[in-house]
């Protein structure tokens, strides 16, 4: 008894056995459950999805494992779109502003993005219709597209499928066309045990026709079939071969026993199988696989196997024609029935068995139903054609467009804000477009002309420019010199410039280009102006300068109209340039007309001191 492993059971006071269900592991020497599940596994041997386009480059078979229905589909669709639902709710929430943030850039992007109702909102005049582009238009664009390639992806999955059905069809057969099938056939039959092939008994003959009938016939198995046996990991297995076999007997029965050695009792705790059907000419292979523990027992309680009763294990071959490959001709083996024998399932039973000389053995037959009466043909059809196809798809296009213009006309109609909210966005950008356009058209006057109106950061510190006639000049910071050598050449080469001063506390202003800073022009004094730049007032000018610039006086820059960023367009932006222009016209023609004047005083004066000279002379 303290020799004996866990789980066993004592006989004839030395011996030892596993107790019911459970099988020895000489590895580790102590015996264990038999927990197998007892399930049976049949392919036909033909694999559709092998020669089709989808299943070579994508693998169907995995991508049909995780997804297991098109549920999945639909879900993840259906958590897209709402998803992206709550992301424009959540853009609707923020503030436009000036058009300058990040959330109206995504909005208006957004409404871009109309591309399936532009020419469908409505419209309180009901004219043409007009296209235009909305963000609620936006949102439902996407949303659509979004179901409408999450139904498409739901159709492909159902088209590769289910995109055929398999057809059967039994008819009655005959000898001549049961003798062209030629498969080679393999059946193994494992006995789950601590046996081995040295157990094995009575294995070499084959009954064929019914048993006990004239058709009876019991035949040398070498005739039909090689068989032989060797020992696995779980027990023996036995293993018949028959290449190219022709079957011509319709009931088959092959037997052998199991029968007690020393320290080895015949015993076993189930039976796994595996018949295989190879067509020789196309490699196509049919099986049938499983595992069986107790046979019929509801209870699925453990049992061990041993005793006088036979254990049946019932096969049936069905003779198939694929017309669909190339009338393909398989045999498919499929499990039809376990019969148990003797067998035990508590230990006092299994103790008498193995102390009984008359249960020492394990029968098993394997029964082999060959029905040739009839054959199978097999034939697939397309379910769905190219018109079904597109019809599907049109189908599916209309109802994902049609449920978001139903949800876009619902909300236009009873949400009047939102059947103008176009114009509101583009009214923004329009002002923020026009604010650029402005500022860059302000900087290039004020580098152009150079009367600064704005520094080139738009909130730095403004600085104040003093200007005297007509000259204007510039105090940028970063002039190069040849520029302020230019400016004072021009200052120094025209001396019309230069005008009476002006009263002490006194001040001309000017507000060149539109600028909110006023061209201030000082006569204080010649230091003052000298350090900020103003125009010099000729003190000591000639009686005949100083009649010419009362005669013709040079009126201010004209003053131009300025409005806020938001309300500023092309039109005003035409008339300050226009009064730009007409200005510079004028200051042109007092240019030329003082230029005319400077040459006749300046002959007048030549005149008169060559006759002074000449009346020194004389």
């Amino acid at each position: 008894m303290a020799s004996c492993p866990a789980n066993s059971v004592a006989y004839n006071g030395t011996l030892c056995a596993c107790s019911p269900g459970h099988v020895l592991e000489r590895v580790r020497n102590t015996c264990a459950l038999f927990e197998a599940n007892s399930t049976i596994a049949t392919d036909s041997g033909v694999d559709y999805y092998a020669l089709s386009f989808p299943e070579t480059l994508f693998e169907f078979d995995s991508i049909k494992k995780f997804t297991q229905s098109q549920a999945v589909f639909l879900e993840a669709t259906l958590v897209m779109v709402l998803s992206w639902l709550l992301f424009c709710l959540f853009l609707r929430l923020t503030k436009l502003g000036d058009g300058r943030n990040v959330w109206f850039n995504i909005r208006w992007w957004i409404s871009r993005l109309d591309i399936c109702f532009a020419t469908r909102h409505w419209l309180d005049d009901q004219k043409v219709v007009t296209k235009r582009k909305t963000e609620l238009g936006g949102a439902f664009s996407i949303a659509s597209w979004i179901l409408f390639i999450g139904l498409f992806a739901a159709l492909l999955y159902q088209i590769i499928s289910k995109r055929s059905i398999e057809v059967h069809n039994v008819r009655a057969t005959n000898g001549p066309e049961l003798a062209s099938f030629f498969n080679d056939m393999e059946f193994n039959i494992t006995t789950v045990s601590s046996m081995s092939c040295a157990n094995l008994r009575s294995l070499g003959n084959i009954v064929a026709g019914n048993p006990g009938f004239i058709d009876q016939r019991v035949v040398p198995l070498s005739t039909l079939a090689n068989y032989s046996c060797y020992n696995s990991s779980i027990g023996p297995t036995i293993v018949l071969k028959c290449r190219n076999c022709k079957l011509i007997y319709d009931h088959m029965y092959i037997s052998w026993q199991f029968v007690d050695v020393p320290n080895k009792p015949a015993m076993a705790v189930g039976f796994q199988f595996k018949l295989t059907s190879n067509d020789v000419a196309s490699k196509h292979v049919s099986f049938v696989t499983g595992t069986l523990k107790n046979g019929s027992a509801f209870d699925d309680s453990p049992v061990t196997f041993r005793g006088q009763q036979t254990n049946i294990l019932k096969f049936n071959l069905f003779p198939r024609i694929y017309h669909n490959l190339h009338n393909l001709k398989l045999i498919q083996p499929l499990f039809h029935e376990f019969l148990p024998g003797s067998f035990s399932r508590d230990t006092n039973e299994l103790r008498a068995s193995l102390e009984s000389s008359a249960d020492g053995l394990v029968n098993t037959t394997l029964y082999i139903n060959f029905l040739s009466d009839y054959v199978v043909e097999i034939d697939r059809e397309n379910i769905l054609g190219p018109v079904s196809f597109l019809a599907d798809l049109g189908g599916l296009y209309c109802i994902s467009i049609g449920i978001f213009f139903y949800l876009l006309v619902q909300c236009e109609y009873r949400i009047k804000n939102l059947r103008h909210e176009d114009s509101i966005m583009r009214r923004i950008r329009n002002r923020r477009k026009a604010q650029e356009h402005w500022d860059k058209l302000r900087k290039y006057v004020m580098y152009t002309y150079g009367c600064p109106t704005l520094d080139d950061n738009y909130n730095s510190t403004r600085k104040e420019t003093d200007c005297g006639g007509f000259m204007l000049h510039s105090v940028r910071s970063s002039s190069s010199l040849s520029h302020k050598r230019r400016l004072k050449s021009r200052k120094d080469s025209i001396s019309l410039y230069k005008k009476p001063s002006l009263p002490a506390n006194k001040s001309v202003s000017c507000k060149p280009l539109g600028s909110t800073n006023d061209c201030k022009l000082h006569s204080e004094s010649t230091a003052k102006q000298q350090n900020v730049g103003v125009c010099k007032d000729s003190l000591q000018s000639q009686p005949q300068e100083s009649s010419i610039i009362d005669d013709n006086f040079i009126p201010p820059p004209p003053s131009l109209e300025i409005k806020g960023g938001s309300e500023m367009d092309m039109t005003d932006i035409q008339k300050n340039l226009k009064k730009l222009f007409e200005y510079n016209t004028m200051l042109r023609d007092k240019l030329l007309a003082a230029q005319s004047m400077l040459q006749s005083s300046a002959s007048m004066h030549s005149s008169s001191v060559n006759s002074s000279v000449r009346s020194k002379e004389t």
